[in-house]
C-alpha cells in the first residue's frame, strides 16, 4: 500500500515536471502552423496579385487588339468605299472616252461634209458681191478674198472658218436694211473722181459730186451709172437722214421695175 502511494506521488511529480515543456512544445507547434498559414496566405495573396496583374495586362491587350480591329474594319470599309468610287470614276471616264472617240469620228465625217459646203457658200458669196449693187465694192471684195485665203490654212479651225463665213453673210444681210452715206471713188483710171454715195438698203444707190453739180444713180437694168439731177433734192434729204441729222421720212429714189420670174 505504501509503495503504491509512493509510486503515485512520483508519477504526479513527474507529470508536474513535464507539463511546462509539453506546453512550450505545443505552443511552438501552433506558432509554426500559424506562421505557415500566414506564409501560405501571403503566397496566395502574391499569386492573386500576380494573377490580377496578368488579367489586367490581358485586358489591356484585348482592348488594344479590339481597338486595332475596329480601326482595321473602318479602314477596310473606307478602302472599299474608295475602291467603289474609283471604279465608278473609271467607268465614267471609259464612257467619256467612248463618247469622245465617237465625236471625233463624227467630226471627221462632218469635216468631209462641211468643207465642200463652206466652199460653195464662199463661191455663192463672191458671185453675189459681183452681181449686187456696187456699194463699198472694194471692202466687200476684200472680205471675200480674205475668206478664200483662209480656207486652206491649217492653223484656223473648221469651226472658225465656218463662223467667219456666216459672219460675212450676216454683214451682207445687214446691208439690205440700213441707210448709209459715205465717200468713195467713182469710175476707173483717169476718170475716177471722189463723190458722195447714198445707199438705201439694196433698193437704191445714188451718188452726188462733192460740189453738188451732178447727181446720179446705179441702174440695175443696164448695170451702169446714170446721171439724173432730178434726184438732187432727194439725195440731200437722204444724206441728212443717214447722218441722223433728221428723222427718217419718205424719199423719192429710183427703183427698178420688177421683172417676171422665168418659168
Amino acid at each position: 500500500m505504501m509503495n503504491r502511494v509512493i509510486q503515485s506521488g512520483l508519477a504526479l511529480c513527474w507529470a508536474l515536471t513535464l507539463t511546462p515543456a509539453s506546453a512550450l512544445a505545443q505552443g511552438a507547434g501552433a506558432a509554426e502552423k500559424l506562421g505557415s498559414a500566414v506564409r501560405q496566405q501571403l503566397s496566395t495573396d502574391e499569386e492573386s496579385r500576380a494573377s490580377q496583374q496578368r488579367i489586367e495586362a490581358i485586358d489591356d491587350e484585348t482592348l488594344t487588339m479590339l481597338s486595332g480591329y475596329r480601326r482595321a474594319l473602318a479602314d477596310a470599309e473606307s478602302y472599299a468605299s474608295y475602291s467603289r468610287q474609283l471604279e465608278s470614276q473609271v467607268q465614267a471616264q471609259n464612257q467619256e472616252m467612248t463618247s469622245i472617240d465617237q465625236q471625233l469620228r463624227e467630226v471627221e465625217t462632218t469635216s468631209r461634209e462641211v468643207f465642200p459646203l463652206m466652199e460653195r457658200m464662199l463661191d455663192t458669196l463672191r458671185q453675189f458681191v459681183e452681181l449686187d449693187v456696187p456699194f463699198l465694192i472694194g471692202e466687200r471684195k476684200n472680205r471675200v478674198a480674205m475668206l478664200e485665203a483662209m480656207m486652206p490654212r491649217a492653223d484656223v479651225t473648221l469651226s472658225e472658218k465656218y463662223r467667219r463665213i456666216l459672219e460675212a453673210y450676216q454683214v451682207e444681210l445687214d446691208y439690205g436694211r440700213t441707210l448709209e452715206a459715205y465717200e468713195a471713188e467713182l469710175g476707173d483710171g483717169n476718170d475716177a473722181r471722189t463723190v458722195q454715195f447714198l445707199r438705201i438698203g439694196r433698193v437704191a444707190l445714188l451718188y452726188q459730186t462733192l460740189d453738188g453739180d451732178e447727181t446720179g444713180y446705179w441702174d440695175a437694168a443696164t448695170r451702169g451709172w446714170r446721171v439724173d439731177d432730178d434726184y438732187r433734192h432727194s439725195f440731200k434729204e437722204g444724206i441728212t437722214v443717214a447722218k441722223k441729222l433728221r428723222a427718217p421720212e419718205m424719199l423719192r429714189v429710183p427703183v427698178p421695175a420688177p421683172k417676171a420670174a422665168k418659168s
